[in-house]
């Protein structure tokens, strides 16, 4: 049976549904001259700032039931860096890139548009707004009004889809979703982590150097379920889902309750080939149930 995997993104075609979470295909190097790797839908490598960041002191990563908590800080070698050192390899796999970036003000998000509007290979943008372990009081996807003008700045400017990526930590994700299409977003992925903290209860202090961090893995994964399935029920546009996916019956719970892609994350710090298992377990799912073309299940859900 022929099978129609592919998905849209504005004007961006990607010939599957499986990508990866920024930030947990950072040593994927090792991995490139695997024909493996080409199989994915596209590749998000970690997300980039304009300048380059050392990250969070020590420790940065504690294991919980069911999850993992990470305070890493973003550490990247900035935009110039990463376009020269990072960007080459990637180009070469072949696979559609989409790439993270996060700036501390608009101008520095019009500056990181810019910088990748010259460079190949480069599908869409996807901006991080919602990086739990920064130090900020208010992330700019907890704000819907910063949300939309955030995303309109970008939008005005890019050559390329632009996806806006959200916070779990709020009250109405959907609501934020709304901002972000209303700017002209052309898609929306979620859930980020969710803020969290453990506690060394002999040391009596945090075990994360940042003090608190973001959580995810399965832990998290039915709250995301849920997330996803209120946004698309109040957004047109595509939903790129993520959160605790570890398994091709995890990511099509996410692609029933509304999502167009799904991203693996948590589970490439297990095992590097999770991403090509999911996608190989959505087409046995497809061949199973007799699914001709992967929209036919996007958001299907029943009550």
């Amino acid at each position: 049976m022929i099978m129609n995997l592919t998905v849209k993104i504005g004007n961006a075609q990607f010939a599957n549904p499986v990508t990866v979470a920024s930030g947990t295909f950072g040593h994927a190097e090792k991995y490139y001259d695997l024909d493996e790797v080409k199989k994915l839908g596209a590749i998000v490598p970690k997300t980039v700032t304009l300048h380059a960041r050392e990250g969070n002191p020590p420790r940065r990563i504690a294991e919980t039931p069911s999850g993992m908590l990470n305070a890493i800080g973003i550490e990247n070698p900035g935009a110039d860096g990463f376009i020269r050192v990072k960007l080459p390899p990637l180009q070469k796999i072949g696979v559609p890139l989409i790439i993270s970036v996060l700036g501390h003000t608009d101008e520095e998000f019009k500056t990181l548009t810019e910088k990748f509007h010259q460079q190949k290979g480069v599908s869409a943008l996807e901006l991080n707004l919602s990086c739990p372990n920064l130090g900020k009081k208010m992330l700019v996807a907890q704000d819907p009004e910063a949300t939309r003008r955030v995303v309109k700045l970008v939008k005005g400017i890019s050559r390329v889809p632009v996806i806006a990526k959200l916070s779990p930590n709020v009250t109405d994700i959907a609501a934020i979703a709304r901002s972000a299409e209303e700017a002209g977003a052309d898609a929306v992925s979620l859930v980020n982590t969710f803020s969290a903290m453990v506690i060394d209860v002999n040391k009596r202090r945090c075990v994360l150097g940042n003090f608190t961090g973001g959580l995810s893995g399965p832990a998290i994964r039915p709250m995301a379920v849920y997330m996803v399935y209120q946004t698309a029920q109040q957004v047109k546009i595509p939903i790129i889902a993520m959160g605790g996916i570890m398994t091709a019956r995890d990511a099509l719970e996410f692609i029933l309750a509304g999502a167009t892609m799904v991203a693996v994350g948590t589970a490439n710090f297990i095992d590097p080939r999770a991403p090509v298992e999911v996608l190989e377990g959505i087409k046995e799912y497809m061949k199973k149930n007799k699914v001709r073309d992967i929209k036919e299940i996007v958001g299907v859900v029943k009550h």
